[in-house]
C-alpha cells in the first residue's frame, strides 16, 4: 500500500474546503464556537478538524471510506491481518481482548502486573482469572517480565485457560520472551493477548534488534494493543488494536471487532483519529530513523548517568532484555529515594520524569527529544550527586533501607465480576485484614493492582498498601479525597 497517504486527514480537509453551512455535531461549528479565551492562546485552525461522520469523513463503527483505508495502511505497516483505531485509549482495547477471549466462568491467565484495565475487562467478561506472577528484580525493587516456564506450569495446572493476557514491554521497559510464550500458548490452544501500550515503536528497531525485544506481532501474539500516544506523535488517548491469525481460536478473533463496539465511544474524536493517521504516516516514512534517534539519545544518557557518583541505570548489565529508550535511574548510592529524586528534578531543575517509585525514576525518551533534554537530565544528576556526597557521611549512603517487597498473591474467593456486583459495606482500613475486599487498590505509579475485588486482604498485602498510605503516596481505588481511611468489603 502507498504509505505516503493520509486518507483521513485528506477527507477532513476536503470537508473543511467546502465551507459548509454546518448543522451536524459538534456544536462549535468547525471552530466558530470555541471560547475565545482558548483560541486567543492556541489559535483556532485545529478546531475545524473536530468534526463528525459525514459523506467525506466515514464512520469508525462501520468504516467504508477514509477510516477504512487509514486502518488498512496501519495494518500493512505492522504486518497484521486487521487493525483498528481506538479512541478510548488502550484501556478499551484491553477490555475488548478479554471479553472476547473468555466468557463467564471460563479461565483466562492474566499476568499479575497487568494494568488495572485488565480488571475492568474481567468484570465485563465474568471470566475467572488465573494469575501468573512476574519475576521480581529485587536489586531494583521492581517487577519484570513473565518467565515462560511459569506459563507452562500454569497451563498444566489449568489446561482450560482460553488465553494469556500480559504486558510487554513493562512500564519500566522490561521485555519477556514473547516468542517462547506464544509457542506455549498455541500448544495449549490458547491465545496470546498482549498489552503493548509501551511498545509500538519496537517494530522499527531494525534487523539487528535483540529477538526478545521485537514487537508482539513479530513474536507470535494473536492480538495486541498499542498506545500510539505514548511513544509516537498521536494525541493522548489515541491507541490501536492489531489482530494476527495463527489458526488458534479463530472464533475469538472474530469477536474482537464486534466487542470494540461495546467499549468505544459512539462519538469518536476525529482529532484523535487524524493524529493516528498522521502518526502512522511518520512511522512508515521515518520509523527506523525515529527509533534510532531515541535509542542513541537514551544509550548515551545511560552511559553518562552510570558514571555519576551514587547514580546507576537499569541496563543489559542486569541480565535483562530492555527497551533501550527507557531510562530507569536510581540514586540509591546517595540514599535518595525515587520519590525524592523525582521531586528534586522537578522543583529545582525543571526536569519532568514519567514516574517514580521507592527507589527509581523513569524517563521515557522518544524521537521528539533533543540532546539538550538529556543534557539537562544528566547535569541535574551531576549537581545532585555533588550536593549529596558533600553533605552525607559514608555510612549514610548505599542501599535504601526501606526497600519494598512485593506481596504474594492474596487468596481469590470471588471472580472480579462476582465481587463487583456483590453487596458491600465500609469498614475502617485498620480493621481490613482477613476480610474480602470489595474494591481494587493499585498504588500509582505504576497502577498495578495488588488487591482485586473478591480477594482476601492478607496481612502482607495490607502492610504493603499501608506503607504507601502512611507516606501519602497516590493509590488508585481510594475514596474521592484520595484517602484510605475506609475500605469496602464483602460479607
Amino acid at each position: 500500500m502507498d504509505q505516503n497517504k493520509t486518507p483521513l486527514l485528506r477527507a477532513v480537509e476536503r470537508l473543511i474546503d467546502t465551507q459548509p453551512a454546518y448543522f451536524r455535531i459538534p456544536g462549535h461549528r468547525l471552530n466558530h464556537g470555541i471560547s475565545s479565551r482558548w483560541t486567543q492562546k492556541a489559535g483556532d485552525r485545529i478546531f475545524s478538524y473536530d468534526v463528525t461522520e459525514t459523506p467525506y469523513t466515514d464512520d469508525l463503527h462501520a468504516p467504508q471510506g477514509a477510516i477504512r483505508e487509514a486502518q488498512e495502511l496501519l495494518r500493512d505497516l505492522y504486518g497484521a491481518d486487521e487493525s483498528f483505531f481506538l479512541v478510548n485509549g488502550t484501556t478499551c482495547g484491553n477490555e475488548a481482548m478479554i471479553i472476547s477471549a473468555a466468557f463467564e466462568g471460563q479461565e483466562i491467565m492474566v499476568a499479575r502486573n497487568a494494568h488495572k484495565s485488565a480488571m475492568m475487562g474481567l468484570v465485563l467478561s465474568g471470566a475467572k482469572p488465573v494469575y501468573v506472577m512476574p519475576d521480581t528484580i529485587e536489586e531494583w525493587g521492581i517487577q519484570g517480565g513473565i518467565a515462560p516456564e511459569k506459563v507452562r506450569v500454569l497451563f498444566r495446572e489449568h489446561p482450560n485457560c482460553t488465553a494469556l493476557f500480559l504486558v510487554n514491554p513493562t512500564y519500566y521497559g522490561i521485555c519477556s520472551n514473547l516468542r517462547e510464550i506464544a509457542e506455549i500458548c498455541h500448544e495449549n490452544n490458547a491465545l496470546l493477548l498482549v498489552d503493548e501500550a509501551h511498545g509500538g515503536h519496537l517494530y522499527f528497531d531494525g534487523e539487528t534488534a535483540a529477538d526478545k525485544r521485537r514487537g508482539a506481532l513479530q513474536c507470535g501474539a494473536d492480538v495486541c494493543v498499542q498506545s500510539m500516544h505514548k511513544v509516537t506523535g498521536a494525541l493522548t488517548q489515541s491507541s490501536v488494536l492489531h489482530i494476527k491469525n495463527h489458526g488458534i481460536r479463530t472464533d475469538v478473533l472474530a469477536r474482537v471487532a464486534q466487542n470494540l463496539h461495546l467499549v468505544q465511544s459512539t462519538s469518536p474524536s476525529y482529532l484523535l483519529m487524524i493524529s493516528l493517521d498522521c502518526a502512522r504516516y511518520e512511522l512508515a516514512m521515518h520509523g527506523k530513523h525515529m527509533y534510532e534517534k531515541a535509542a542513541l539519545l537514551a544509550v548515551n544518557a545511560r552511559r553518562r548517568i552510570d558514571s555519576i557518583g551514587g547514580f546507576i541505570c537499569l541496563g543489559e548489565k542486569d541480565r535483562l532484555v530492555i527497551d533501550e529508550t527507557r531510562l530507569v535511574i536510581s540514586a540509591r548510592g546517595l540514599g535518595i529515594s525515587g520519590f525524592a529524586l523525582d521531586e528534586l528534578l522537578f522543583e529545582k531543575y525543571g526536569v519532568n520524569v514519567e514516574l517514580s517509585d521507592h527507589e527509581n525514576v523513569l524517563a521515557i525518551v522518544t524521537y521528539a527529544n533533543e540532546a539538550q533534554d538529556l543534557d539537562r537530565l544528566a547535569e541535574a544528576c551531576i549537581d545532585i550527586s555533588a550536593a549529596y556526597q558533600n553533605r552525607k557521611q559514608k555510612s549514610d549512603t548505599g542501599v535504601i533501607k526501606d526497600r519494598v517487597q512485593f506481596p504474594n498473591l492474596p487468596k481469590q474467593c470471588l471472580t472480579p465480576r462476582q465481587a463487583y456486583f456483590s453487596i458491600k459495606k465500609e469498614i475502617a482500613w485498620t480493621d481490613a485484614i482477613g476480610r474480602i475486599s470489595g474494591q481494587m487498590l493499585a498504588p500509582y505509579p505504576p497502577g498495578i493492582p495488588v488487591l482485586y475485588p473478591g480477594e482476601i486482604i492478607s496481612r502482607e498485602v495490607w502492610e504493603y498498601i499501608e506503607d504507601f498510605r502512611k507516606k501519602g503516596r497516590h493509590i488508585h481505588g481510594t475514596d474521592k479525597d484520595g484517602q484510605l481511611k475506609m475500605i469496602k468489603i464483602i460479607e
